[in-house]
């Protein structure tokens, strides 16, 4: 079930939209003023916002999608409008608009469209964090704990760490961390990547019983919560 907020002041189509999404499950909040809007906006909770480009009271939906995304609220938008012009598309996109539908449209589009884009953002969100085990890292911040508990990594070992996680159970070899996380396209002959794992190893595995950073002899190194097979 998605949770909307409908920022439109024709009001006879905020309500075609609000009873569309009702219909399907899914529920609906809509403001006809541009400020109320606004302020319902900075809510971080909304699943998707559907915004119409032109309001009254002087604050247009550009004013309101750049104010939010100069905020760093992230939800995604997608921009209702009656101007179907490239430049005018190009703008409501460059103001932080996830796509732009022009009216009039059909409803059958419009859920399409929502769709994806909650689709889309549900995806950047598992991304932004990753997880094994009880490791977790927050790609954002870069912030790393394990167990709960705060691991300080310098920026080379964060990277490395983030790529073991995002090809965690898998056995990543010497070349693909050259290439990956210290951006050679050669190997230099030296320890550089056997120090940094053993680094990493003490911050991340420290006097925990289980460790995650294993050793894959001949072939490279793994992270995992699973015991690696022989």
């Amino acid at each position: 079930m998605w949770h909307c907020l409908i920022i439109e002041d024709d009001s006879e189509n905020a309500r075609y939209i609000a009873k569309g999404l009702s219909e399907l499950g899914h529920t609906s909040v809509i403001c006809h003023d541009s400020m109320q809007g606004l302020q319902r906006a900075m809510d971080s909770s909304w699943d998707v916002i559907i915004l119409d480009r032109m309001l009254p009271n002087g604050v247009d939906g550009l004013t309101i999608l750049s104010t939010l995304r100069g905020l760093g609220q992230r939800t995604p938008v997608l921009v209702l409008s009656a101007l179907s012009g490239t430049d005018e598309k190009v703008s409501g996109l460059n103001a932080g608009g996830d796509d732009y539908l022009i009216k009039p449209f059909s409803f059958s589009e419009l859920v399409a469209r929502l769709n994806a884009l909650i689709r889309r953002s549900q995806a950047d969100t598992v991304q932004r964090r990753l997880q094994v085990g009880d490791l977790v890292a927050y790609l954002d911040s870069g912030k790393v704990e394990r167990d709960g508990k705060p691991i300080a990594l310098q920026p080379r070992e964060l990277r490395l760490l983030t790529y073991l996680m995002l090809n965690a159970h898998n056995t990543v070899t010497r070349t693909m961390l050259l290439e990956h996380v210290w951006d050679y396209r050669f190997d230099p002959q030296s320890n550089v990547i056997d120090v940094q794992i053993s680094r990493l190893r003490r911050k991340v595995d420290g006097d925990h019983a289980a460790p995650l950073i294993h050793t894959v002899r001949g072939a490279g190194y793994t992270l995992s919560d699973r015991t690696p097979s022989a």
